[in-house]
């Protein structure tokens, strides 16, 4: 009979009431936006899709994560461009998200950085292979289709923001200095 650490191996491991397998922690940090335009006065906002599984889309907004010495308005653009196939500017700033999940044995805390944004070119069909379909949908229509609460919910402040008056929206993007610090990271 083999011994190992002083139990023999025919015996059954049991494991102690309460005990839990410990997972690595670490910390993420993307960026991303909700990208406005207005048809005949109505908002809309772009959202991708990306399989889950064979069956399953999962429907979000666009968001990635920063190259190194990137700002988090930096990454927002480049992100929304990539996944989007829109040209966009930030137009205010919205709240973070955050969650956890967990990865190859680490638990992850992740802060997804927001902005408001309206495009100025490109074309839903240049998106990247990110998503697997790239849509307009209107800002009503948003929470009947975004997978995410946490997504919904942030489109439902959003919602609040946006004024289909030219004349009421900043001309200008919005900078604000806390914003613009580097978000590091590979």
């Amino acid at each position: 009979m083999v011994r190992f650490r002083g139990r023999r191996l025919d015996s059954p491991i049991q494991r102690r009431d309460g005990a839990v397998a410990r997972l690595r922690s670490a910390t993420a940090t993307s960026a991303g936006g909700i990208v406005v335009q207005f048809d005949d006065g109505v908002p809309s906002l772009v959202v991708g899709a990306r399989r889950r599984d064979r069956d399953i889309l999962t429907w979000t907004l666009p968001k990635g994560t920063p190259n190194p010495g990137e700002t988090r308005e930096q990454t927002a653009l480049r992100e929304v461009a990539e996944e989007t196939g829109l040209d966009v500017r930030i137009t205010d700033v919205l709240d973070s998200i955050e969650y956890w999940f967990v990865q190859r044995g680490t638990r992850i805390h992740k802060t997804v950085h927001y902005y408001l944004m309206e495009p100025t070119g490109g074309d839903l069909s240049r998106h990247d292979h990110e998503f697997d379909q790239v849509r307009w949908v209107p800002f009503d229509q948003a929470a009947g289709l975004l997978t995410f609460e946490t997504e919904r919910a942030l489109v439902a402040k959003a919602a609040e923001v946006v004024d289909p008056e030219p004349s009421r929206r900043r001309a200008e993007p919005i900078v604000r200095p806390a914003a613009g610090a580097p978000l590091g990271g590979a």
